[in-house]
């Protein structure tokens, strides 16, 4: 086991920050953001109670960000030839026929 600082483990604290810190980085900046506001929320409910003002801004700033990341995932990402139909309108490729 790691060294004892009081009743404080030091080994298994610095493998979690590692853990934390791989994991931070592998995120993207909206999935940080969640995890802060998550980590804000649950302190502002669990210091002033879940029926507090606080809690419920510290709730409804989780959910913007959760909202910020559905629109993302929906977002939908053009393909190679929608980009060059986008650059050249009028190429032969980028026609469009009425039926």
């Amino acid at each position: 086991m790691g060294s004892n600082y009081g009743c404080l483990q030091i080994q298994p604290i610095f493998a979690k920050m590692l853990i934390i810190e791989t994991q931070l980085k592998t995120m993207t900046k909206l999935e940080q953001a969640l995890a802060v506001e998550e980590y804000d929320a649950k302190v502002a409910c669990d210091v002033n109670g879940v029926d507090s003002p606080e809690c419920a801004a510290a709730l409804d700033a989780v959910e913007e960000v959760q909202a910020a990341i559905s629109h993302e995932k929906q977002k939908k990402t053009k393909n190679s030839l929608e980009r060059f139909c986008d650059d050249n309108p009028e190429a032969a490729e980028c026609r469009l026929y009425e039926d």
